[in-house]
């Protein structure tokens, strides 16, 4: 596009949009966000509160048809239908025998996102999931739905490192226009480290929540999980504690990447929704003797820094919020998304 050229007006619609990661990078892309729909309630005041001008939707993509959201791209050049249908199932990171068995039947959001697709048509659309999703049938189905629409469609498994996430995070990225060619995201360069995003901020002791930030707190350590954390080093495993504190389940099994310490030097491992748990990954802080609080956790995720959890005087509940951030979408990721799709309506 050259300087004479007047950028085209793109409004969206994000589906399963969670506190708005997605809908927070897109904006920051010049994508106007108009809604976004979750059947979360609880995602509506970090929603709202962060994305001023979008309408929090509580609802379920099953009982919603196009024409309901119709009316939130009046006024627009182009509308973009975008959103990230939960598949839990299909990640890394879910190793319940019971959901794996599953995952040939939970497919339904996906179809449900198709069928809004199918329903109105957008000039744009934009699907962010796990990896695994993408070796399965219905991911197969929603490629030829797209293809009998009409769409120029581009994917890949994503690095989110490689977009400005301080994360070692991968996600599969789908593009689709009906305006023309339509490309991936270009690699931003240079990768961001944990220090990078957390290194300036205050200490604060396990279970404890800093007074300037109800967000920057950490769950409690147990005593002998203190003692684990601090035997440990950045980047170690509990095979660098006495054997006195090491469980026979320890042994047992491969937990090369439970109760470790975060690197300062590298990204991040990928931010779970049980990242509040030292035991659940390497969540421990590279330095304080705790896990990751809330904030340091969506900086990883790329949030900004001023970014609401919670309404002010109500009780933060930090498991709620390890719920929602961990489910986001990176907010770097969700711009670099952006960039492409409007590249893709401006030609």
């Amino acid at each position: 596009m050259n300087q004479t050229d007047v950028a085209l007006k793109v409004h969206a619609v994000d589906v399963f949009c969670g506190i708005g990661g997605l809908t927070q990078g897109l904006s920051e892309a010049g994508i106007a966000v108009k809604a976004g729909i979750d059947s979360d309630a609880a995602c509506r005041y970090a929603y709202e509160a962060n994305n001023r001008g979008s309408e929090f939707i509580h609802g379920d993509i099953r009982n919603i048809r196009f024409a309901d959201i119709a009316l939130h791209y009046e006024g627009s050049d182009v509308a973009a239908l975008v959103g990230c249908a939960p598949c839990q199932p299909f990640s890394a990171h879910n190793t319940n025998k019971k959901t794996q068995k599953a995952r040939a039947d939970d497919c339904s959001l996906l179809d449900e996102f198709a069928r809004l697709v199918a329903e109105g048509v957008p000039d744009l659309v934009s699907m962010e999931n796990v990896p695994g999703l993408v070796k399965h049938e219905a991911f197969k189905a929603f490629l030829a739905k797209l293809d009998q629409l009409g769409y120029e469609i581009a994917y890949d498994v994503l690095q989110c490192a490689d977009y400005g996430v301080p994360q070692n995070r991968k996600r599969l990225v789908l593009l689709a226009s009906r305006l023309g060619n339509v490309s991936l995201p270009r690699p931003a360069g240079n990768k961001k480290t944990v220090a990078d995003s957390i290194q300036d901020l205050p200490e604060i002791e396990s279970g404890q929540a800093h007074p300037a930030d109800p967000a920057h707190a950490s769950m409690a350590l147990s005593e002998t999980n203190m003692r684990r954390i601090r035997q440990s080093r950045q980047g170690g495993t509990w095979r660098d504690w006495d054997d006195d504190i090491i469980s026979d389940c320890h042994r047992r099994a491969n937990f090369s990447s439970s109760y470790g310490r975060m690197s300062w030097d590298a990204p991040a491992p990928t931010i779970t929704t049980q990242f509040c748990y030292y035991s659940a990954g390497r969540f421990g802080h590279p330095e304080q003797d705790r896990a990751i609080s809330v904030r340091e956790a969506a900086l990883l995720q790329s949030f900004p820094p001023a970014y609401e959890f919670a309404q002010a005087g109500k009780p933060f509940a930090i498991t709620a919020a390890a719920r929602h951030i961990g489910n986001a979408v990176p907010a770097k990721l969700a711009e670099a998304i952006g960039n492409s799709l409007m590249d893709a309506a401006n030609g």
